[in-house]
Order: C-alpha cells, then structure tokens, then sequence
C-alpha cells in the first residue's frame, strides 16, 4: 500500500534534552489516525556546534513517552538529510526530526488518482500569516 502525503518538520529546543512533553500531543493525532510517524530522530548541538544524533534507546526514561507513538519506522531521514536540518539549529539546543504520514489524506488521494486528478501544487502557510490576516479583516470591519 502506498504512503500517502508526508510531511517533516524539525522542533528545536533550548538545551540539550528530550522530556518528551509533546509525544502526548503527537499521541492524541497518531490515535484519531490523523497522522503517523513515519521516522524520528533526535538530535543535540552542542555550544561548540558539535551534532550527536540519537536514537530513542539513547533517551532512558524519557524514551517511554515516545514509544506509543511509534510504529514500524521507515528509516527515510538520510544521514545528509540530518545534517542538512541540524546545520539549521540553534548551539545548546536539541531537536526532534519527525516525519509524519498525512494518513487522513490518502482516500483523498486515491480519488484525485481515480478522477485522474492531480496535485499541481501545495504548501503550508504559516500560523504568523493566518493570524496577521485575520487580524487585518477584523480592522477593515471594524
């Protein structure tokens, strides 16, 4: 069966550890089938700029908060592709490496494929532009 849309994003974090606060987050929309992870990687900068990739094992008990979460991970990030998203990091800071499987999209998908559709383009629009438009609307309303 083919994945369906994915999509990856980098979530940095001052300092240099995983508390896994936000695996509940990511838990609550893996268990509605919304998404699914497809690979995570964790990895640390150092004040000097030094990387240290882990993997959840290296996270002791802070491990435990990720693992319901995860599934059969695929292995897509690419070593280069790590080190092109750390070289984005911030010193002193750690980040998660997630890819997720849009998974609500593939029925979607199929039927754009079945009415010989096809996607010409995508993106994502920032939170900061929505909210600056909305509040631009609101102003010429008023």
């Amino acid at each position: 069966m083919p994945l369906g849309p994915m999509e990856y994003v980098v979530l940095e974090f001052d300092g240099n550890q995983f508390r896994g606060e936000i695996a509940s987050a990511l838990r609550d929309v893996v268990s509605k089938g919304v998404i699914s992870i497809a690979d995570l990687i964790f990895v640390k900068k150092d004040q000097g700029g030094d990387v240290t990739v882990l993997e959840l094992k290296d996270l002791g008990t802070d491990a435990i908060a990720w693992e319901p979460i995860l599934g059969d991970l695929t292995n897509l990030f690419s070593l280069e592709d790590i080190e092109d998203l750390a070289n984005e990091l911030q010193p002193n800071s750690s980040a998660a490496l997630v890819l997720f499987e849009h998974t609500w999209a593939a029925k979607l998908r199929d039927a754009i494929a079945s009415a010989r559709g096809r996607l010409v383009t995508d993106g994502l629009v920032p939170p900061e532009i929505v909210d600056e438009v909305l509040r631009q609307r609101q102003q010429a309303a008023a």
